[in-house]
């Protein structure tokens, strides 16, 4: 018999519910298989979870309730506001609990994000499973219950109270660049496209239909899953689709959507696995082209690969696949969800989000290291010298001239990092997760996320000037 032993801890909280017009207990789940999902929506691994999570919900609508467990890492995380954002930019339909004082956490002995925790119809606490595989991994179980449950089982779905994003022209829009004309490429991550647009916002191009999708085609038919990074190379646009785990090939002059690399599978290399045979990116975010070859953050498996131009293969570069700061050689450093690519010369800068840190990689000598950051939970807002400057989870980069310009997306600031000086400094605040930003005729272009908007700041004053799309 399959039956938990432990009695549940109630779901109380001092921060509130989401997703929902009610609060809930473990009492008004009775006759309910219930699935906790604890997660921090800044989490690459917690995303990969979702379609699990969604996959369960739809095959077990009769009798399983999934419920988030929001238990933040980043100070940003914490705030109601900022996780209804990331339920509405990933999808999620069940309601989430706000566990901004690890109350849940402890109490449920959880160590790790992502963990799931399974419950019975009877509220006693049968396991709990950290990381990811989720879906092949609870499904067993869940059928298990069913079977031993099925006559005290209450078969009526539980309807919640769904919070849906409001209409905008741009949804969670992430990475820019322009090209030669001073046109900008623009995902719309939150609509699953990429818009060409002009220097005044006019839409001149819609690339994917909008739908969540993994099809090629023609622009209107094709179909993307949270695209992100994008570079160009002459009538090629290249574009790093996120959470289909794949690189997209758009040729811009026949209006046509490939498959450059990926299978839509998730797929991890450790150590001196695979080094020297192909891999596939997973959750690639940003993406850069230097000389015959293509930089990709891959932010799931905390590193970068190395896409060769000519053969379309994709090879690792840089990380050992453990998410940690070390610096060293290439396959010996080790990185935190790379999200932001730039370069300057030869040394390519990465900005390394869950530590918080600008890593730099100088592609001559082979050598990482870190000009900015202390470690997984060293973060913050501070200016000044380096050795005391802290970030908040910075997921884009840009170099002008010295300077490496940072999305500290978290403290939603744009901040100024003088490499000569070794001092940082905050150059505009009053963004909305900052994503990325690119230097063009002298403004800097940045887009703020969850505020759907692109801005124009001024180096010199860091003033702000929106973009109106459309």
């Amino acid at each position: 018999m399959l039956t938990g032993r432990v009695n549940a801890p109630d779901l109380t909280t001092a921060y509130g519910w989401l997703n929902t017009d009610r609060d809930w207990s473990i009492k008004d789940l009775r006759g309910k298989i219930v699935l906790l999902d604890f997660w921090t929506f800044g989490c690459i691994n917690c995303q990969h979870i979702v379609p699990d999570l969604k996959r369960l919900e739809e095959e077990f609508a009769d009798v399983l309730v999934v419920i988030g467990v929001h238990s933040a890492k980043f100070d940003a995380e914490k705030q109601s506001e900022t996780i209804k954002q990331a339920i509405r930019k990933f999808g999620i339909e069940h309601p989430v609990v706000n566990d901004a004082d690890y109350k849940l956490w402890d109490q449920y002995g959880i160590k790790a994000w992502p963990t799931i925790v399974l419950i019975d119809p009877n509220g006693k606490v049968v396991g709990q499973h950290a990381g990811e595989s989720v879906y092949d991994t609870v499904h067993p179980y869940i059928q298990r219950l069913k079977g031993e449950f099925k006559e005290s089982l209450n078969y009526e779905p539980v309807r919640f109270h769904v919070e849906h994003s409001e209409s905008t022209i741009l949804s969670f829009p992430s990475k820019l660049i322009s090209d030669n004309e001073g046109n900008i490429y623009l995902s719309d991550s939150g609509h699953n496209r990429v818009l060409k647009l002009n220097q005044q916002g006019k839409i001149l191009e819609i690339i994917g239909s909008g739908e969540q999708g993994f099809n090629n085609g023609g622009y209107a038919d094709s179909t993307f899953y949270e695209p992100h990074g994008l570079v160009l190379l002459d009538d090629t646009l290249y574009i790093a689709d996120a959470k289909n785990n794949a690189i997209r090939k758009v040729d811009l002059k026949h209006r046509m959507v490939t498959t450059a690399a990926g299978t839509g599978e998730l797929e991890y290399y450790f150590l001196d696995e695979k080094d020297s045979e192909p891999v596939n990116s997973n959750s690639p975010w940003d993406l850069l082209i230097h000389g015959q070859n293509m930089f990709i953050a891959s932010a799931g498996n905390h590193q970068v690969l190395r896409m060769d131009l000519e053969t379309g293969k994709i090879y690792r570069f840089a990380g050992s696949g453990r998410e940690a700061l070390t610096d060293g050689h290439l396959l010996e450093a080790a990185f935190n969800q790379p999200s932001g690519l730039a370069i300057s010369g030869d040394v390519l800068f990465v900005a390394d989000a869950e530590a918080s840190a600008i890593r730099s990689i100088n592609l001559s000598t082979g050598i990482v290291r870190t000009p900015l950051g202390r470690g997984l939970f060293d973060f913050g807002d501070v200016d000044g010298d380096v050795d005391d400057a802290l970030l908040q989870h910075c997921v884009g980069v840009e170099i002008i001239d010295s300077d490496v310009y940072i999305a500290d997306t978290y403290n939603g600031k744009v901040k100024v990092l003088d490499l000569s000086r070794k001092r940082i400094h905050t150059l505009a605040k009053g963004l909305h997760e900052p994503n990325d930003l690119i230097f063009l005729n002298g403004k800097l272009w940045v887009t703020s996320t969850n505020s759907h908007q692109l801005f124009k700041i001024d180096l010199n004053t860091g003033e702000k000037e929106e973009v109106i799309v459309g």
